[in-house]
C-alpha cells in the first residue's frame, strides 16, 4: 500500500515553487501590462490601480494552488488527503 509522504522532499519543494511561478507569471505579466495600459490610456490612477489588488490576489491564490499541487490530486470520491 504506497501512501503520499505528508511533507514534500526538499529536491521537489524548489522545484515546485519555480513550476508555480512560470505558470503564473504570464498572468500577473498581462495584469500589469494592463495596467501599464489603463493609465497610459490617460484613466484616473485611483480607478486603475483598484485593479491591481485583485490581480495580485488572485495571482496569490494561483501560485499557491500550482505550488502545492492542486492538479495532481484525484477527483473523485473519497478522501483526499
Amino acid at each position: 500500500m504506497a501512501t503520499e509522504p505528508s511533507v514534500p522532499s526538499e529536491s521537489g519543494e524548489a522545484g515546485d515553487r519555480r513550476r508555480a511561478t512560470r505558470y503564473v507569471a504570464p498572468l500577473l505579466a498581462l495584469g500589469l501590462l494592463n495596467l501599464f495600459f489603463l493609465l497610459r490610456w490617460g484613466l484616473d490612477p485611483l480607478w486603475a490601480f483598484a485593479v491591481l489588488p485583485p490581480m495580485l490576489f488572485l495571482s496569490g491564490i494561483g501560485w499557491t494552488a500550482f505550488r502545492h499541487g492542486f492538479h495532481d490530486r484525484p477527483a473523485g470520491p473519497g478522501r483526499t488527503r
